[in-house]
């Protein structure tokens, strides 16, 4: 996780002060990319413990369409707490664009329209499955018509799939990156997930390619982030996933093996 590290040491040596939404100032990137290649490693970081566990709840939790964290996520992990309402509603997030993005069909016998939904999710599968070279095997979170109803709007907005040589590759665009904190479970969530897709379709997992948009480090994370910086890389642990259908996987079924890791860094998060 090499590429990680220097990640946040190109952002403090080359990130400009800016201002958000938050209070809290940013010393911030525009335009980062860095890669994974999942055939040397599952790429967890290794300079502070990363709870890989609270990971897959939140992933598994967004595939199956939630959008309140009582439904299956808060035994796991408070990560949604801070935008959650009263009753733990979030609004259509990532998961209800994923598996239930709105469409409404218009019946020719009454004219009438009807909603139903699209299941993206899905939709990659089986165009992995029949038709590898399509360019157009995308997810995408960023609904311009239901962005006023989410708690938070997609920071993860889209995601992309791409075969070959029996290898599965995945570029996600992330629009606003918090390095310290967020990134960590955003890596790990992305390889697994294109770890899910790549066994459900018989291939290899390949590349995940994690293109920035405003990639930045929060003011008061800096003394936290220079520490970690200074640690040395452990090797990459292994994932060894259940034989099961996709939609079938469960939190148990995501088995980490050899995380050496250093001690957890608790770093400030601007809500």
């Amino acid at each position: 996780m090499r590429q990680y590290l220097d990640l946040m040491q190109y952002v403090l040596d080359n990130g400009e002060l800016r201002r958000n939404r938050t209070g809290t100032d940013t010393i911030s990137v525009f335009g980062m990319q860095t890669k994974y290649d999942l055939r040397a490693g599952f790429p967890l970081v290794t300079t502070k413990k990363v709870n890989f566990r609270n990971v897959v709840a939140e992933l598994l939790w967004f595939l199956k369409g939630a959008t309140n964290i009582h439904d299956g996520l808060k035994e796991y992990t408070s990560i949604w707490d801070a935008w959650a309402d009263e009753e733990g509603n979030l609004g259509p997030i990532y998961g209800y664009q994923w598996v239930k993005w709105e469409k409404f069909t218009r019946d020719e016998e009454t004219g009438q329209y009807k909603k139903t939904h699209i299941n993206q999710v899905q939709k990659v599968i089986d165009t992995i499955k029949h038709n590898p070279q399509d360019r157009r095997i995308i997810v995408s979170a960023w609904n311009v018509a239901d962005l006023d109803r989410m708690a938070l709007p997609p920071c993860h907005s889209f995601f992309q799939c791409y075969v070959v040589n029996g290898r599965l590759d995945l570029q996600l665009y992330q629009r606003s990156a918090d390095l310290p904190v967020g990134v960590p479970y955003n890596i790990a969530s992305y390889a697994a997930l294109l770890s899910m897709l790549a066994m459900e379709c018989d291939l290899v997992p390949g590349i995940f390619t994690h293109t920035l948009g405003d990639a930045h480090i929060y003011v008061d994370q800096v003394e936290g982030v220079r520490r970690q910086i200074a640690r040395t890389p452990h090797a990459l642990p292994r994932l060894e996933l259940t034989k099961k259908g996709f939609w079938e996987l469960g939190v148990d079924d995501f088995k980490v093996h050899d995380y050496v890791h250093d001690s957890f860094i608790k770093y400030p998060v601007a809500v």
